[in-house]
């Protein structure tokens, strides 16, 4: 039996798969991620990425953190690959019961999954620090400089930034899903981002699937662990039909 038949034949057996992704999911629609041989880590800057995407930076370098936040954070014409669209046909078939992602590009949405716990926030929502009033990407996009509200506060990405702690509410739905899934499957993240790697350890069933393109810290606790691109193996699973 390959491996695939083995993910087919666990996913059939399964009603609350949960997906838990990272940076490599969205890798395959053209968004970077930070530590490939490509990623932010790899290039330079006059500070280190998780300098420029923190929040003391935020506060003290206003201005340089979004010319560098429009630049290497917003890829709004991005597209949903075969993973993010296989996952939203799962869960419409009501084998999925939830996605949990590291990612801020809104993209599992877009291919129209439901219930998505976004760990790190989502580039699609802004808000004014002074009024709380709502801006879209592409607002910040198309700004120049800070983007300031019409009150005159400073608008800020509700992404999760370094130095900062997760949303509770978010973090305790992610636990509450991989707690109760009779599935996990992690895929394209090296779970070597804490707290967000850390959530695996709340699962505790026998179907643990890890796919990803290099080994993980994970590969030897999985009961089957694919190593290549995350849209080619889940574009071949078929939908389990009840």
């Amino acid at each position: 039996m390959t491996d695939i038949e083995k993910l087919q034949q666990m996913m059939n057996a399964s009603h609350r798969i949960v997906f838990f992704g990272g940076a490599g999911v969205s890798t395959e629609s053209g968004i970077p991620d930070f530590r490939s041989v490509d990623g932010l880590y790899h290039q330079k800057y006059k500070y280190p990425p998780e300098v420029m995407l923190s929040h003391s930076f935020y506060q003290t370098h206003t201005a340089e953190f979004f010319e560098f936040y429009r630049n290497k954070m917003l890829y709004l014409d991005a597209e949903p690959n075969p993973a993010h669209k296989k996952l939203a046909e799962l869960e419409q078939a009501g084998r999925v019961s939830a996605v949990v992602t590291q990612n801020i590009d809104g993209l599992h949405q877009k291919a129209g999954s439901k219930k998505v716990f976004e760990l790190h926030g989502s580039v699609l929502r802004n808000y004014c620090q002074r009024c709380h009033k709502l801006y879209d990407a592409e607002f910040v996009q198309k700004s120049s400089g800070i983007p300031t509200c019409t009150c005159g506060g400073v608008i800020k990405p509700d992404v999760v930034l370094y130095e900062e702690g997760l949303n509770q509410e978010i973090l305790y739905g992610a636990v509450e899903a991989i707690r109760n899934a009779d599935m996990l499957i992690i895929g394209g993240t090296s779970l070597a981002v804490y707290p967000a790697a850390g959530l695996v350890h709340y699962y505790h069933g026998s179907r643990l699937v890890l796919i990803n393109k290099t080994t993980t810290p994970m590969d030897t606790n999985a009961n089957l662990a694919l190593h290549g691109s995350i849209g080619e193996i889940l574009g071949q699973i078929q939908v389990p039909k009840d």
